[in-house]
């Protein structure tokens, strides 16, 4: 499959000299009754900018946990996190909320649509908080979706909602795009589209891309692939090029 829009060749491994993310130490740990969930154990961690990332390991293995952690929707037990030169475990919770607002995109796996609202309207949701957002227009065009624009989210199918969830991460222009099994619904050409998509902003926009998958085929298109378990980074492989999704064994 190809996208409407060609890509550029597949990029090198990113330029490892501008951090996005630097993590030390960080461990999350959850009270279940009088029992204690060891969720991280001890993660170290630097994610370049631009870098494309994708993270693999069994479930349960702490991925999950350091997306929440590193996109500011959780804190860790202990430890440091640092965006730039801005420490984000030592942020009040408001100030965590404007560091989400202002630089990150999130793609789940489930669209989280509003279905009282149409594709544009989803999408303007975010960019009437955001600075310099691409137009609820641009962002649907880039995913392909301008001619559904007005139609309601039970008016589309699920490839179509989930390329409106991944139109309404990227309208704001994010620094960083977190995606948590963002093809896990779809059928393979569909998700090819979606992953052509987020490659497009990264490269476009020089978004780091962080992607959790199960599909270990996606590992061809990041940079680095970092191997989850038990709470732990076990492993870490660098692709010296990167494919295209389209590219990519499904």
């Amino acid at each position: 499959m190809t996208s409407e829009t060609p890509l550029d060749p597949p990029a090198p491994a990113a330029d490892q000299s501008a951090t996005s993310f630097r993590g030390k130490d960080l461990r999350k740990i959850y009270e279940v009754g009088e029992t204690q969930v060891h969720a991280l154990r001890g993660v170290d961690l630097e994610i370049a900018t631009g870098e494309t990332l994708v993270l693999l390991g069994p479930s349960g293995s702490g991925k999950s946990t350091l997306l929440n952690i590193v996109g500011g929707l959780d804190r860790p037990t202990s430890g440091e996190l640092w965006y730039g030169d801005t420490e984000l475990t030592a942020l009040s919770d408001r100030d965590l909320t404007r560091f989400r607002r202002a630089n990150v995109g999130f793609i789940f796996q489930f669209y989280n649509l509003v279905p009282s609202l149409t594709a544009a309207e989803n999408v303007r949701l975010v960019t009437d908080i955001s600075e310099n957002p691409l137009s609820p227009e641009e962002a649907l065009e880039m995913v392909g979706l301008a001619e559904r624009m007005n139609h309601f989210p039970a008016q589309l199918s699920g490839g179509e909602q989930q390329r409106v969830a991944v139109a309404r991460a990227i309208a704001k222009r994010p620094g960083v795009l977190f995606c948590d099994e963002p093809t896990g619904a779809l059928d393979s050409a569909t998700g090819v589209r979606v992953l052509e998509t987020l490659a497009r902003a990264n490269q476009e926009f020089d978004a780091t891309l962080i992607i959790i998958t199960h599909n270990a085929g996606i590992a061809a298109m990041a940079d680095r692939v970092l191997h989850f378990l038990d709470g732990r980074i076990a492993s870490i492989d660098t692709n010296a090029t990167r494919l295209r999704p389209s590219e990519i064994s499904w």
